[in-house]
């Protein structure tokens, strides 16, 4: 959007406002009113955004409009400027912004929801004319996809997987017709107004101080580059382990029997194993913790706020996880990882392809997401497998993305 642009759809200051709302005068707000993980694949859109505010809307403020309890990882990001709490399809406080951007969904709902705020000019998929939800070259494959949070939430996308185990697992994924990874669908709407992204860019800046683990610390800037996040050096302390058994959904949640077995193996090697997850999930990581024979201090779920897990994530000597947030942060600290995905492809929402740090284990089976039961393609994943990614990991072999594809 160019100055003149700008220029020409702002409205006139004095705009009355609506009491709570933010004062709309040079404000930019983003709707992304979802979870962890979504934020962080977000992220390389809102630094692009960031950075053309910089140069053709100097002076305005870039508001995310998103759950309170983000707010922490959004300024620690540094991609906004501040958080307006927002329910899922819920009302954005925000009154006549110069402009609203839609990283929520594909609409209508999250649409219409900013549309409700007056915005001066609105940035959206599925608009009239403009840049639609299926980028042309899937757009045969189909998508019945609608807005995250909404009642009527449909999938019929297809994926290939990459190359299969001999149980029949995919432990990489090659992308399918009909699939777009959720990082590159943000920077393709971006783009579409002439905004320039860098889907690269998921990096986190390192909290300070030590997150409360017992008998490890580590100072993490000690081996990482400028641009933090890296792996690290030789002849330092591992860190701890990380295990992460929540989702969610059910369908997203790996047995917790098999995440102790896991757990359990990983100690035996010399692993320091902790578990981490909400308040909520502190009894499935007691149990989890138990039945691996691991003492209760190990269990960290619902004494961390976000930005001690994040710092958490950011020493870790290795990640396990399903397809959840804490997954993303091994992303954006480059942490070595092995992500569990069931109902769900690593194609739409996995790592990027081009860190063989992090290991994708997916059996090739969709369903929903939102399941009451865990997806059928997560339960065939075995704990031998999981196992064999982290030896995999640490003798630095590539994933099987890397390989030819299976014929």
């Amino acid at each position: 959007m160019s100055r003149s642009r700008a220029a020409g759809t702002r409205r006139a200051a004095g705009t009355r406002r609506a009491a709570g709302t933010r004062r709309a005068a040079g404000t930019v707000v983003a709707l992304r009113a979802l979870g962890l993980g979504d934020l962080l694949t977000a992220l390389p859109a809102l630094r692009a955004l960031r950075r053309h505010l910089t140069s053709e809307l100097p002076g305005h403020r870039l508001l995310l409009a998103g759950p309170a309890w983000l707010e922490p990882v959004a300024r620690l990001s540094g991609a906004v400027d501040g958080l307006v709490p927002t329910d899922p399809l819920g009302p954005v406080a925000v009154a006549a912004p110069t402009l609203a951007v839609n990283l929520h969904g594909r609409g209508p709902e999250s649409t219409e929801a900013l549309r409700r705020t007056r915005p001066a000019a609105l940035w959206a998929f599925d608009l009239p004319g403009e840049c639609p939800w299926e980028p042309p070259n899937l757009a045969q494959a189909g998508s019945t996809t609608a807005d995250p949070g909404s009642v009527a939430t449909g999938h019929s996308r297809t994926f290939s997987a990459g190359t299969a185990t001999s149980a029949g697992t995919a432990t990489g994924y090659v992308p399918g017709p009909g699939s777009e990874h959720e990082v590159s669908r943000w920077c393709r709407l971006l783009a579409a107004h002439g905004v320039t992204c860098d889907p690269t860019e998921l990096g986190l800046p390192v909290p300070p101080g030590l997150p409360p683990v017992c008998g490890w610390a580590r100072d993490p800037t000690a081996d990482r580059g400028a641009g933090g996040g890296e792996t690290q050096g030789r002849g330092s302390e591992p860190g701890p382990t990380v295990v992460h058994p929540g989702g969610a959904a059910p369908a997203r949640r790996w047995p917790e029997l098999r995440w102790a077995a896991v757990a359990r193996q990983l100690a035996h090697d010399g692993h320091q194993i902790v578990l981490t997850g909400s308040s909520a999930e502190h009894g499935l990581a007691l149990r989890v913790a138990t039945a691996a024979g691991l003492p209760p201090s190990t269990v960290l779920a619902g004494r961390l706020d976000l930005v001690a897990l994040c710092a958490l994530v950011a020493r870790a000597r290795l990640v396990l996880s399903a397809d959840t947030g804490v997954a993303h942060l091994a992303t954006a600290y480059r942490r070595p990882s092995v992500v569990l995905f069931g109902p769900v492809s690593p194609a739409e929402w996995g790592p990027p392809p081009d860190q063989p740090k992090h290991r994708a284990l997916w059996a090739g089976q969709h369903s929903d997401p939102r399941g009451g039961f865990p997806a059928p393609g997560l339960l065939a994943l075995t704990v031998d497998q999981v196992l064999r990614e982290v030896t995999l990991l640490k003798q630095g072999a590539c994933p099987a993305r890397w390989k030819a594809r299976a014929s």
